[in-house]
């Protein structure tokens, strides 16, 4: 259960993760978090994904300098830093959304991004729809066949880290009330 954020021996946690499979919402859920408690966010992905969707050399070191700060929101992805992140963070949100709706959001905003050809990171733009057929890594696949593993992977950061609080949430109307819950003297955006 989430605790009360005016709980004067528990204050709201600084240092927190939003994890999920892709498509599940965790980068709009951890703007709101950063802006309910007025916390820095850093988008992983704008990290990770330089010109021409090449790795960035440097992606290691800015997520240690970004997560050495004292307090911080971010996604919890990517296995080069999955483990220094979850060491770091007080929290991991899992957004353990049913597989219905993370296709359904996933589509959607693939679809939308390719024909509004919006930039994501870096200049990178989605690519054909087409190549859904033959990119193992497209991500409305990468989300179809995630989907059932992310439960795992929260379970066992949590298992190796007693400090590591752990929240389930399995549909917006509850991660909605988990934020005004825990953050109940902010408003996010």
């Amino acid at each position: 259960m989430p605790r009360a954020a005016d709980s004067p021996s528990e204050p709201p946690p600084r240092r927190i993760l939003v994890a999920g499979t892709s498509g599940a919402g965790k980068s709009t859920f951890a703007r709101r978090i950063a802006a309910a408690s007025a916390l820095p966010f850093q988008e992983i992905d704008a990290l990770f994904h330089g010109a021409g969707w090449t790795p960035r050399p440097s992606f290691v070191a800015d997520v240690d300098a970004f997560t050495a700060q004292p307090g911080w929101v971010t996604e919890w992805q990517y296995d080069t830093v999955r483990e220094l992140l979850a060491d770091r963070a007080q929290l991991i949100v899992f957004l353990d959304y049913s597989r219905f709706r993370v296709m359904r959001q996933v589509v959607t905003r693939t679809v939308r991004r390719r024909v509004r050809r919006e930039e994501l990171w870096n200049g990178n733009v989605e690519g054909p729809l087409h190549t859904i057929f033959s990119d193992p890594e497209h991500i409305i696949r990468w989300a179809w066949t995630t989907h059932g593993t992310r439960g795992e992977l929260v379970a066992d950061a949590a298992r190796r880290r007693p400090h590591l609080e752990v929240v389930r949430l399995r549909h917006p109307r509850e991660a909605d009330a988990w934020l005004a819950e825990t953050f109940p003297f902010h408003r996010d955006s």
